[in-house]
């Protein structure tokens, strides 16, 4: 997955029309722009471990909340591309 279709995805999967199974595959295999320190990978692994566990369960019964690691990615992908322009300016 392109870095520049990770917000489509995440919208999709705030309106329920991508399942957090599918969602943290397409993480791992998202391709990030070599700009971001390799910090931005680890975060981007962790959320998408969690999300992986999550798919496995009904939103109530997992102990990671999916409209959580949705915010969580939202905060990420926000840092991640206040660091893109900071490195481009």
């Amino acid at each position: 997955m392109k870095f520049e279709t990770l917000q489509r995805d995440l919208t999709a999967a705030r309106a329920g029309e991508l399942d957090m199974g599918t969602f943290a595959r397409r993480l791992r295999g998202l391709i990030l722009p070599a700009a971001l320190p390799p910090k931005f990978a680890e975060v981007l692994e962790n959320i998408a471990d969690r999300m992986q566990s999550s798919a496995l369960f009904d939103d109530d019964s997992c102990s990671f909340s999916q409209a959580d690691l949705l915010d969580a990615l939202e905060v990420w992908l926000q840092k991640a591309n206040e660091r893109l322009r900071a490195g481009k300016g």
